[in-house]
C-alpha cells in the first residue's frame, strides 16, 4: 500500500465507493516553506468500523457534534494557539471535505488528566452536548506518572459505555510518540491496552503513537521538527498532520457502504 500525504482533497462529498480508489494514491502535500510532508500509509489509519451515526446525519443535512475530550494533546498545548489545536484543525478539515454541512468540533480537553477524572465529567462535557461522534484521547499522563495500568481497561470500558447511551460514534487516540513518552517503560503497554480494548470493544481507533513513530523512524524527521521545545507535547505541524489523518479516516469512514447483515450471510455461503 503506497503512502499517502494529508492533504485536502476534494471540495465535495465522494461517492463512498470512489473514496478508497482515491485515497491510496500517492498525492503531495501543500508546499509551507520547507515543511516535511505529511504522509502515512491509509491501512494505517483507516477505521475498522464504519461511522453509521456520521453517514446518517451527512445523509439527511443534519448538523454534526462532534465532542474532543482528552488531556494537555486534546486542549492544544504546545499549539501557538487554540486555533492550532487538533480539534480546531480537524474542524477545518471537515468543512472543507464537506462544504455547506454545519459541522462542529467541541475542544474538551483539559490538561494533566487522567482517565479518572475525564469520566468524571462524561456527562457534563459530552453526553450533555448530544455528540454524533466522539473522540476520546487518553493515555499519556497515565504513562509519564509510571502509574500502574492494571484496572485501566475498566475504566476505558465505563466511558464506553456511558458513550455508547448517546448512540453516537467512538473514536480513541492512544498517546503521542514523543521523547518524554517513549523513554517510558509503560508507553508500549499503554499503546497495546488501548488496541485491545478498541478491538474486544469493537470500536474505532486512531494509531496516533504509530502514526507519529512513522514520522520520525521511516520519514527520517527529526523530533524538533514536530515536537514542541518541552519534549512532550505536539506543535502546530503535527497537530495540523494528525488533523488531516483524521480528517481523512472520518471522512472516508462516514461514506462507508455499509453491507448489511442479509449480504453478507450470502456472502458466506
Amino acid at each position: 500500500m503506497p503512502h499517502i500525504g494529508f492533504a485536502h482533497r476534494a471540495k465535495r462529498p465522494v461517492a463512498a465507493a470512489a473514496v478508497i480508489a482515491v485515497l491510496t494514491l500517492p498525492f503531495a502535500a501543500r508546499s509551507e516553506s520547507a515543511a516535511p510532508t505529511c504522509d502515512a500509509q491509509f491501512s494505517m489509519i483507516r477505521f475498522t468500523n464504519p461511522l453509521v451515526r456520521v453517514a446518517q446525519r451527512l445523509k439527511t443535512g443534519e448538523p454534526i457534534t462532534i465532542v474532543a475530550i482528552g488531556s494537555s494533546s486534546t486542549a492544544g498545548t504546545g499549539a501557538s494557539s487554540s486555533a492550532a489545536s487538533y480539534p480546531s484543525r480537524l474542524a477545518v478539515e471537515l468543512t472543507q471535505r464537506f462544504p455547506g454541512h454545519p459541522i462542529t468540533v467541541l475542544n474538551r480537553g483539559v490538561g494533566g488528566e487522567e482517565i479518572r477524572n475525564m469520566l468524571e465529567r462524561f456527562d457534563t462535557d459530552v453526553i450533555a452536548n448530544k455528540p454524533d461522534l466522539v473522540l476520546w484521547q487518553f493515555g499519556t499522563n497515565s504513562v509519564i506518572r509510571d502509574d500502574k495500568l492494571n484496572n485501566h481497561n475498566v475504566a476505558i470500558r465505563e466511558g464506553l459505555t456511558k458513550i455508547r447511551s448517546t448512540g453516537a460514534d467512538i473514536v480513541l487516540i492512544d498517546p503521542q510518540f514523543t521523547p518524554k513518552v517513549i523513554v517510558k517503560p509503560q508507553a508500549t503497554r499503554m499503546v497495546d491496552l488501548i488496541a485491545s480494548t478498541a478491538k474486544y470493544e469493537d470500536v474505532d481507533l486512531f494509531p496516533r503513537f504509530d502514526v507519529m513513530r512513522r514520522w520520525h523512524e521511516v520519514d527520517r524527521i527529526a523530533f524538533k521538527t514536530f515536537v514542541s521545545p518541552d519534549g512532550l507535547h505536539m506543535n502546530d505541524w503535527s497537530y495540523g498532520c494528525f488533523a488531516k489523518g483524521l480528517g481523512m479516516a472520518i471522512a472516508e469512514a462516514a461514506q462507508r457502504p455499509v453491507v448489511s447483515a442479509k449480504a453478507m450471510s450470502h456472502l458466506v455461503r
